[in-house]
């Protein structure tokens, strides 16, 4: 029988790894798109994760834990809710910051059927597999961690990482807004001499 802790457990290590997944995805993506010279950091926050596979993560989770059975209906269904998730995310940022772009396409690498630069076949493609790796690989490991002997371990490793984003979410989310003179978490890396990956 699984415990509370142990189902929010369970959900706190999707949000992290989904996030995880995506800002090495991004960082790994970006430095063949600069060609090869340099490292960039993606995402808005302090930790290695990035919100929006994080909000697609759980999307996917929910829609297609009972669909499975059906590997295919899993590929196509993960790319038609990404691609949805990018380009609705993308106009939105574009019409909210006045034209300002987190991503654009119209000038990227591999950016075949590219959709107002919100979107490409190729992004939707790479969110099809990324959903049938997360519903066949990522989920079944999280499980058998927290079906292990040291589940204990990992529960709580899970938890505390868990809250842990969500404090480093809040805290970029009030920087972003410009409350109480916070910086974002750009402004520290950049002190340090990373180099953020910005479209226009």
């Amino acid at each position: 029988m699984i415990t509370k802790k142990e189902r929010v457990a369970f959900f706190m290590a999707i949000g992290v790894l989904s996030g995880l997944f995506g800002f090495v995805y991004e960082v790994i993506f970006y430095f063949f798109n600069s060609g090869c010279k340099g490292w960039y950091m993606r995402g808005i926050t302090f930790g290695p994760w990035i919100d929006i596979y994080v909000i697609g993560g759980f999307i996917i989770y929910f829609l297609c834990r009972k669909i499975k059975h059906k590997p295919l209906l899993v590929f196509a269904a993960s790319g038609v809710i990404c691609g949805s998730l990018e380009y609705l995310s993308g106009l939105l940022i574009y019409t909210l910051m006045d034209g300002r772009r987190a991503w654009n396409y119209n000038t990227e690498i591999l950016n075949f059927g590219s959709l107002n630069g919100f979107i490409c076949l190729r992004s939707v493609l790479f969110f099809a597999l990324s959903g049938v790796f997360m519903i066949y690989v990522m989920i079944p490991f999280i499980k058998m961690l927290l079906n292990c002997k040291y589940k204990k371990f990992f529960t709580n490793l899970f938890i505390t990482l868990g809250f842990i984003f969500i404090i480093d979410e809040l805290y970029n989310v009030m920087a972003q807004l410009h409350l109480f003179g916070l910086h974002k978490a750009s402004y520290y890396y950049e002190k340090l001499g990373l180099k953020y990956w910005s479209s226009k």
